[in-house]
């Protein structure tokens, strides 16, 4: 009998849990359904050669969890799953405006199937370590957006916390790590080509700008490499552009457009306007100004803020659907110019 039920013998994860997953996998995955039997601990334990007592262990806890039964004389068989509730844990690093929407996409596109826990590790890898370390084999899925130091020490971390968690339950949001290898689910921005593609969306009206500044704050994590991007639409049009840390109330000048890096409502932004309707600038008409990354607010800011933003009401429902519906993929979310009044 060739139940598809599947160990790794190299894997530091115990045999009897490696067996209570696989045949969690199989009845999620529609491979068993409810009133199948199951191998005999005998006939399990031939075809996999491992012990009848791991095969006994792994049984006896799957009927501890309601997920199977037993008939006397006849075995073992799938009795629910699960309570019909997928678990999934969110480890976020943080709950911003966009990650809630994000998250409100993903949770009405999942339903009622699933049961949902949160976890914020906060850009901390030692708490993100931690977090997968305390609920390895508790989930069906494991949702991640990995932001962390571009550090290369602490990268090496988050790749290899990340593999301890199988590439079956695994979906990375909003950044794609190279290093990780496998086919884990990805719904991601790509930080360098998105800004790059969205500043060409708006690269008519730019061009009728005298020059374009990008308030750019020292320890964003990805700054530096969306500046690439920026570097290079500004330099294919010979376009005259400027980084600036700081607001300087000089440097704000009529005919000149702002991109601002950071988070919508932040100081940057608030001393931006300030600045330049003391100087009586209209905005939208004698300055422009673009933010980064959409938020349901923004349609009231200063009757309309312009962003560019990744799609995060679309990252929330791939991610659902990969759950929902199978295979895992790769998939760069859309991103795009949203034109208000303020460009």
């Amino acid at each position: 009998m060739n139940s598809k039920i599947k160990v790794d013998p190299a894997s530091q994860v115990p045999v009897y849990k490696q067996v209570m997953q696989s045949i969690r996998d199989l009845v999620n995955d529609g491979e068993y359904e409810v009133g199948d039997f199951l191998p005999s601990m005998n006939e399990l334990s031939a075809e996999l050669n491992i012990s009848k007592e791991t095969v006994k262990k792994a049984y006896a806890l799957l009927r501890d969890e309601e997920l199977i039964g037993s008939a006397q004389g006849k075995g073992f068989y799938i009795t629910n799953k699960n309570g019909d509730k997928i678990k999934i844990l969110v480890l976020f690093d943080k709950l911003s405006t966009y990650k809630q929407v994000l998250f409100s996409s993903f949770m009405n596109h999942i339903g009622e199937l699933s049961e949902i826990t949160i976890r914020l590790h906060n850009q901390d890898v030692d708490l993100f370590e931690q977090f997968v370390e305390e609920n390895l084999d508790k989930f069906d899925y494991y949702i991640v957006t990995p932001h962390f130091s571009l550090q290369e020490d602490i990268q090496s971390r988050v790749v290899r916390t990340l593999k301890r968690i199988p590439n079956r339950k695994l979906i990375l949001l909003d950044r794609y790590i190279d290093e990780l290898k496998g086919n884990f689910g990805s719904v991601y921005q790509d930080f360098e080509n998105d800004i790059y593609d969205g500043l060409c969306q708006g690269k008519e009206d730019i061009l009728k700008f005298r020059k374009l500044n990008i308030v750019s704050m020292k320890g964003s994590l990805y700054s530096p490499i969306i500046e690439k991007g920026i570097k290079r639409f500004c330099d294919e049009d010979g376009i005259q552009y400027e980084f600036h840390h700081t607001i300087n109330q000089n440097k704000i000048e009529k005919g000149e457009i702002f991109l601002i890096l950071n988070s919508q409502l932040d100081s940057e932004l608030i001393e931006l306007v300030r600045i330049a309707k003391m100087k009586g600038c209209s905005i939208g008409k004698d300055i422009g100004i673009i933010s980064y990354n959409e938020s349901p607010i923004n349609e009231i800011i200063l009757d309309g803020l312009t962003v560019m933003s990744t799609d995060f009401i679309q990252m929330g429902e791939l991610a659902a659907l990969m759950i929902l519906e199978k295979p895992f993929r790769k998939i760069r979310c859309n991103f795009r110019l949203i034109r208000r009044s303020t460009f």
